[in-house]
């Protein structure tokens, strides 16, 4: 694994907590700040550097969102950058667990997914000398909050990385803006400080990003999100429907019965998905409801001569999935449904054209003029108004363009482990 020559902030990150460090006797280090800057690696090599240089024996926490996303942020690349620098490292996946030495010091690392409000009790009743929290913006507080009680080993310290979210976040507000007060080094990141992307990668990185996205992951600002959603989607954006056959085929799909049912035919060719047919209803327009069997009905008319891979549907909408499966013709998932990180992924989909809106979706191109933020709310969350097709396409990213994955495995060199 080659590293760049690290930059004075990733420099600062690392070596914070080392004997002759003016920053010595933080009790934390926050690092937040635009995509793509280096925080992560340096965080993690930071902090199992100063775990198993003052302790041994003793068990610490890394955190992140899910397991799974912790594995794929962090774990994949801290421990090779690990092995090569001469610590010997043991990753027990079913117990998630890792066992990292170096010298005599050997120390624990449990793995944390503080997903939700019920995280708070996976961590409750171990004893930790200090918590690394990746993404901590996408944390619930009483997870953290129940992290950070568990460190009372003497010495213990706090490591946080985040990129921004809304002002009204509750960790910009207790820790970010009070962070002399919590005895805490506050480090701002931007993409120049990561000296391994190119300018032309981190001039990718600012065509992916409009609005309050921009801010937040390419300039690093803590701001509110505001206008419309998807402010780029203008007629330049729209396409026709290509000419000739598509390799693949899958509809998503925003149920409803007294608000409109939106469904979206979508066409694979190459790299890119089309949106090439869409089933709107919506019953007060037209002052009748449609039952679960007659909405499968235009589901069915809607893929007709077409071999759909998926069908992937609101995971609220019980009856309709049932209704689906029931019939036996189509595969049906529940989708995805976490609004803000749906509504990034959708628009870098979008912007980056891997999924393209054709023009005869006309109720999808009404929408995308009219979703908006909700200015009003202290947190992120759009306006519950035109949000059918948008909900359905944000479904089609999360479930098809981009499912879970279902894999990690990690190689370590032999004799290393």
């Amino acid at each position: 694994m080659e590293f760049s020559p690290f930059s004075p902030q990733q420099l600062r990150a690392l070596n914070w907590w080392c004997p002759g460090s003016p920053d010595a006797d933080r009790d934390a280090v926050i690092c937040d700040g635009a995509v793509r800057s280096g925080k992560t690696l340096c965080l993690g090599i930071s902090f199992v550097a100063w775990a198993c240089g003052c302790f041994c024996g003793c068990s610490f926490a890394l955190c992140g969102k899910t397991i799974r996303s912790l594995k794929r942020n962090l774990v994949t690349t801290l421990l090779p950058a690990l092995t090569e620098s001469g610590f010997s490292c043991k990753f027990k996946v079913g117990e998630n667990l890792l066992e990292i030495g170096y010298g005599k010091n050997r120390n624990r690392f449990y793995l944390f997914g503080g997903k939700d409000e019920g995280s708070a009790a996976l961590i409750q009743g171990v004893t930790l000398a200090g918590a690394f929290f990746d993404e901590v913006a996408l944390m619930p507080r009483s997870f953290v909050e129940q992290a950070l009680a568990r460190c009372s080993v003497e010495g213990s310290k706090f490591w946080f990385n985040c990129n921004p979210e809304s002002p009204g976040h509750w960790f910009y507000r207790e820790w970010i803006r009070k962070a002399e007060e919590k005895n805490a080094l506050y480090l701002h990141f931007t993409m120049e400080d990561n000296p391994s992307l190119s300018r032309a990668v981190r001039r990718r990185y600012r065509g992916l990003y409009s609005g309050a996205f921009y801010e937040r992951f390419v300039l690093g600002k803590w701001v509110a999100a505001e206008g419309l959603v998807y402010p780029f989607m203008t007629d330049a954006m729209l396409c026709d429907v290509p000419q000739g056959g598509f390799e693949e085929y899958a509809v998503s799909c925003d149920y409803g019965t007294v608000n409109p049912c939106s469904a979206g035919l979508w066409g694979r060719r190459g790299g890119t998905w089309y949106r090439v047919d869409e089933y709107y209803y919506d019953s007060r327009r037209t002052g009748a409801q449609r039952t679960d069997e007659e909405h499968y009905a235009a589901l069915e008319a809607l893929c007709a001569g077409k071999t759909v891979s998926c069908v992937a549907v609101d995971p609220s909408a019980a009856s309709f999935l049932e209704t689906i499966r029931r019939h036996g013709k189509f595969r049906v998932r529940k989708a995805g449904n976490t609004v803000v990180d749906g509504i990034r992924q959708t628009a870098v989909a979008l912007r980056g054209g891997k999924i393209r809106i054709c023009r005869c979706c006309a109720d999808t191109v009404r929408e995308f003029s009219l979703y908006r933020w909700d200015g009003g709310r202290a947190d992120d969350a759009p306006v519950k108004e035109n949000d059918h097709a948008m909900d359905d396409i944000r479904y089609f990213v999360t479930t098809v363009l981009r499912p879970s994955e279902g894999i990690f495995a990690v190689a370590l060199p032999r004799g290393k482990g």
